[in-house]
């Protein structure tokens, strides 16, 4: 009996080692995740606002050429 209880003791106190794991490396990937996640962001953004001027630049230069059409 003592050698179970020991033996139960053993497997917790692994257990309890093994499940406290590296904290400081997950949060240096959580800190890159987040990094590359906003990176991102900004590039979409960034194309977006491109895409949207070409657009205004091409509907200016639509309105002055019917402008001029029409004169």
């Amino acid at each position: 009996m003592k050698k179970l209880v020991l033996m139960f003791a053993v497997v917790m106190t692994a257990m309890t080692f093994a499940s406290c794991g590296n904290k400081a490396a997950q949060q240096a990937q959580a800190a890159a995740d987040s990094t590359r996640i906003a990176d991102s962001i900004s590039a979409v953004q960034a194309a977006a606002a491109e895409a949207a001027a070409a657009t205004d630049t091409v509907a200016a230069t639509d309105s002055t050429a019917a402008n001029a059409a029409a004169e």
